[in-house]
């Protein structure tokens, strides 16, 4: 059972309860430290789900999912205003990239060349890259544009990585895309070209809670992982090589299973990372040539108290799944929740973390005359 409910919990889980009119609409959120604004768009589908995405970070901001009964909550950990995101720590709703994930000792080495980036986490006392730096992808202003097609509407983001930004090589043309469509789909999409060979690993960091309630555990959450390996890591929360089997660990998730059933079992991967914080390579993704029509299922979450559902599918080869382990309460977020330790799950979308450094990983290396083309669909539905 969930527990108790209270005042201010009610009062944010009733972002939405009745359809609006699809369409989609954009105001300024707010000014940056600069003076420049950052707007807000808000998408609106048939079926009265929101989605709101502001220009700062390529952040998906909210959105809202129907319950088992109609009841729309938003189902997303972050913040009121815009000023909260500025102290974003957690990579809430993040677009982040460069690369995200970690990549060890924040070096890797291109066409005979060693790169240094910064080393802004440090698990286990070892240094690495996270997440694109010290200003990734999520704490720069990115230019939005709205769009309405047949069934669906959208913001287009764009954004130009300076060569050399972030310690990364090449001048990189970045397009970000959030659709929603009349059929409770929220596809992400992120495109880039480079004028330099580089590395590049754009990921979309939202944070899930499915009860619409940010005060409760997703222990409870049901998680299935289409993925028979999973990428053990060192202390560092580095993978160490090729993939291992999730069969007879609490790393197997290919079937519907609590998340809490097994997270505090005596496991290594499970200490290391406190909980879990991982990649599973997804079955057969690995050896498939991915392009814009090529998706295969990630994962799929449910929470047995509201039966909603969470379907991720993909073009990418691995899902970094992290159950909210390092959250502890002192990011307050919307409606003054102080958001918990395993309060929101993330299920990210990826090329191997470390790829550059990891001769069994896919390559994480674009060139110039290549295009990078990271699909991710996530589908809303309840039973």
């Amino acid at each position: 059972m969930k527990p108790h409910i209270t005042l201010i919990t009610l009062l944010f889980m009733s972002l939405s309860h009745a359809a609006g009119e699809p369409g989609i609409s954009e105001s300024v959120f707010g000014k940056m430290p600069d003076g420049n604004e950052a707007k807000i768009f808000t998408l609106t589908n048939a079926a009265g789900m929101t989605a709101r995405v502001t220009e700062y970070g390529a952040i998906l901001v909210s959105i809202t999912a129907p319950d088992k009964d109609g009841n729309l909550a938003d189902v997303t950990h972050g913040y009121d205003t815009l000023v909260g995101w500025l102290g974003n720590t957690s990579y809430f709703g993040s677009t982040v990239g460069r690369f995200g994930n970690r990549i060890a000792d924040g070096k890797f080495t291109l066409d005979g060349k060693t790169y240094e980036l910064a080393t802004n986490n440090d698990p286990g006392g070892i240094p690495c890259a996270l997440h694109g730096g010290i200003k990734g992808f999520d704490k720069v202003l990115w230019s939005g544009e709205g769009f309405e097609e047949d069934g669906a509407r959208g913001v287009k983001l764009t954004y130009v990585s300076a060569d050399g930004e972030e310690g990364y090589p090449g001048e990189l043309s970045v397009e970000v895309t959030y659709t929603l469509t009349d059929d409770n789909e929220l596809i992400w999409e992120a495109a880039a070209t480079t004028d330099a060979p580089t590395v590049l690993n754009i990921v979309h960091h939202s944070y899930w809670n499915l009860s619409g309630d940010p005060t409760t555990s997703i222990n409870d959450h049901e998680l299935i992982l289409y993925a028979d390996e999973y990428l053990p890591t060192d202390a560092g929360l580095i993978p160490t090589g090729k993939g291992a089997p999730v069969a007879g660990t609490p790393m197997d998730f290919t079937k519907a299973t609590a998340i809490g059933d097994r997270v505090e079992e005596d496991f290594e991967a499970l200490e290391l990372g406190g909980g879990y914080d991982h990649a599973w390579v997804l079955n057969g993704a690995a050896t498939r040539e991915t392009s814009d029509g090529d998706l295969w299922k990630a994962a799929k979450v449910r929470d047995p108290e509201t039966g909603r559902v969470l379907e991720i599918s993909t073009n990418q080869p691995a899902v970094q799944f992290y159950g909210g382990n390092f959250l502890d309460g002192t990011a307050t977020g919307k409606g003054g929740v102080a958001y918990q330790h395993r309060t929101a799950l993330c299920l990210e979308t990826e090329g191997y973390p470390d790829a550059p450094n990891n001769p069994d990983a896919p390559s994480a290396v674009l060139r110039p005359g290549e295009k990078y083309h990271h699909k991710m669909v996530h589908t809303f539905s309840a039973e």
